[in-house]
Parts: structure tokens; C-alpha cells; sequence
């Protein structure tokens, strides 16, 4: 069990039946009387998002996130194929259980998807992902007016501002949390 006090962003919960993710938590003090526990909360089945209060010693049931390692095939239609890569059994995926991550998948990334009681909830991908960039304007010595980046367009047809000196061709590494620029690889 875990109370209400001790749930953080990411955490997964476990109640009235249903499966639920903290997405954002905030304990609040108030003058005189007793805290509360504000979050936000996404169903994992449904992916209906709920804010609710709570008092700090309200309880929940914990949930076993379990997590295998995989890696992406291809996609086919709308589905993403992954490959377990201890049992070497694919999986297609929908386009919700992949999630933002779709936009930095390639041919044979590795990536971990998160399970529970054997149905995947959704996939984790490695904080960083090395990709090409297909197509990007030329940049001009001198043209830092603005903040000194321009957008490019990635092997995966994802756009990141990436600075000046980038071109066509050159292989990047982005951020797959907040999309943004690293390095050049």
C-alpha cells in the first residue's frame, strides 16, 4: 500500500479496479486546517485524465509495473511491431500504447515496454536517440539575430530546432523527453 502523501509524478496506483499513473501531484498545506493531496491522474485502460484531492493518509494499492527490455521492427499500418528480445515473440502495438515516442522510432532501436498482468500499458525509450537530419536551410555566418537556431527535419519525420552549423546530412542526437538538440553525433 502507499498513501496519498508519498505519491510522486510517474508513480502507478492501483484503485477501485482500475489502473492509474500520476501525472502531476501537489501537497498543500492549508492555514489552519489539515493538508490535502492535489493530483492529476491518467487511466491507463481508458486514458481518461481526472484531477482529484485526497487526504495525505488516504492508501492505494501499489502497481507491479513489470518492464522487458524489446526492440522495434517496423511499423505495419497504424501498428508498431516490436520484438521481445529474450523470447524473440513480436508484438504490434497501437499508436496509443507508443505514445509521443513514435516520433523518434527507427529500424532496430531498443526501447522497454511496460506491462501488467501480461498487456502492454505503453513503451519507455532511451533518453537519447541518434538520428539524421533529411533536410534543414543553410545557415549564415552572422545570422544570430534570433536565438541562432533553425528547424530540421529528421530520418523519422519528426522537426527540432537544431543550432546553425547542422546540415543535411549530418547525424544529431535528440532528447526523446523533450525533443530537443543534444549534440551532433
Amino acid at each position: 500500500m502507499i498513501s496519498a502523501g508519498d505519491l510522486r509524478p510517474g508513480a502507478t496506483v492501483e484503485r477501485g479496479g482500475q489502473l492509474l499513473q500520476v501525472l502531476d501531484f501537489n501537497h498543500i498545506k492549508l492555514g489552519r486546517g489539515t493538508a490535502i493531496v492535489r493530483t492529476k491522474m491518467k487511466n491507463l485502460s481508458t486514458g481518461a485524465v481526472t484531477e482529484e484531492t485526497f487526504r495525505p493518509e488516504e492508501k492505494f494499492g501499489r502497481a507491479r509495473i513489470e518492464r522487458s527490455e524489446a526492440q522495434f521492427l517496423y511499423k505495419d499500418g497504424d501498428a508498431y511491431v516490436v520484438m521481445d528480445t529474450t523470447t524473440y515473440d513480436q508484438t504490434p502495438l497501437s499508436p496509443e500504447q507508443v505514445g509521443q515516442g513514435a516520433r523518434w522510432l527507427k529500424e532496430n532501436v531498443n526501447l522497454t515496454l511496460l506491462m501488467y498482468d501480461d498487456k502492454v500499458l505503453g513503451v519507455e525509450l532511451p533518453t537519447s536517440v541518434e538520428l539524421e537530419v533529411l533536410e534543414t536551410d543553410p545557415g549564415f555566418k552572422g545570422d544570430t539575430a534570433n536565438a541562432a537556431t533553425k528547424p530540421a527535419t529528421l530520418e523519422t519525420g519528426a522537426t527540432v530546432d537544431v543550432p546553425l552549423f547542422v546540415n543535411a546530412g549530418d547525424r544529431v542526437r535528440v532528447d526523446t523527453r523533450n525533443g530537443r538538440y543534444l549534440e551532433r553525433a
